[in-house]
């Protein structure tokens, strides 16, 4: 099997350890025998490098991150997740032609020049809501296409020695307390690794990253096996991954060394499982709905789910939609 061997992973330089001086000043807690994870998640990674080859033709000049539901770029909606879940620092992996990524998340003082000239202050409280901190984001590049896990690795440098979140952003998590944050909760109570799982049919679990845990019917319960892809009736339940995770930044070496797996990727379950050999992982089940906008059914419906859940909008799209279901 073709190993993958990365360059040699620098340290952080002094400069930069002073400079992130929570993470750096205490990175002493983590040891790869035990996992003690008691800083905060500052952090959060999302990989955003991937071609959107589904949703061609739309995706060929734009990336699918920003694809809208309703009025927001799908990767805004994810931002706003994590934002609400207290994180400080947002890590972006993009690649080739995602430099739009950049832009949306830059201020742009002619268009707030031109608001504020025509009284525009909805528009321009909306920007403002949006627009990160000074400081508080960063890109890096996924130079080659090897994979979810090989995205995470190259973040390396970015998250230091801290634990971070990590949401992939074809994933839209819609419920009353966000996703990230119920999962912040937990890890505050229980330290530890965490990934957000849901329930799928058992006969689609070969398409997912599966956990067994030791209680199914708990919010929050200890993983006992993970999978990637399960071979059909193998799986060790209907608890798929649904791409929120917690993570120790241990995983960064392991990711190093990681083989080739399943479609020929840098896997980052693989990564887990053996992470898991020293550390503990537990299963967040998010309580709210979950909308995979990489594909195009998963898309429309994340549309019509959020619409609905506007006051300003929900009225006169719901008789429109009764016109349409009614034709």
């Amino acid at each position: 099997m073709f190993k993958y061997t990365p360059p040699f992973l620098p340290h952080l330089s002094e400069d930069a350890a002073a400079r992130d001086s929570q993470g750096a000043a205490r990175a002493d807690r983590f040891s790869p025998a035990a996992c003690t994870m008691t800083l905060p998640i500052r952090k959060a990674v999302f990989p955003v490098a991937g071609l959107g080859t589904r949703f061609l033709p739309a995706t060929k000049a734009m990336p699918k991150e920003m694809l809208t539901v309703v009025d927001r770029p799908v990767i805004q909606h994810v931002a706003d997740e994590a934002r609400e879940a207290g994180v400080e620092h947002f890590i972006f992996v993009t690649g080739r032609n995602k430099g739009v990524i950049e832009d949306h998340f830059d201020r742009q003082y002619e268009l707030e020049d031109t608001l504020s000239d025509r009284g525009k202050r909805g528009e321009l409280d909306a920007l403002s809501r949006d627009q990160p901190g000074p400081g508080t984001t960063s890109f890096t590049r996924q130079q080659s296409p090897l994979g979810l896990g090989h995205a995470v690795w190259c973040a390396r440098e970015l998250v230091g020695k801290e634990p971070f979140a990590l949401l992939l952003p074809d994933m839209l998590h819609h419920g009353r307390v966000p996703c990230l944050k119920g999962m912040i909760d937990a890890y505050k109570k229980q330290p530890g690794n965490y990934v957000a799982v849901y329930e799928v049919p058992q006969s689609q679990a070969h398409q997912y990253g599966i956990v067994g845990v030791e209680n199914a019917s708990a919010r929050v319960s200890k993983i006992t096996k993970m999978i990637e892809k399960p071979p059909s009736g193998s799986a060790p339940s209907n608890l798929a991954i649904s791409g929120r995770y917690i993570l120790n930044s241990e995983i960064f070496e392991l990711l190093a060394t990681q083989s080739r797996g399943a479609g020929g990727e840098i896997q980052l379950t693989d990564a887990m499982i053996k992470l898991a050999e020293t550390q503990p992982f537990y299963a967040y089940t998010f309580d709210g709905r979950i909308y995979d906008c990489g594909s195009k059914v998963g898309f429309l419906v994340a549309n019509v789910a959020y619409a609905l859940a506007r006051d300003d909008i929900a009225p006169a799209f719901r008789q429109e939609l009764a016109t349409l279901l009614t034709d």
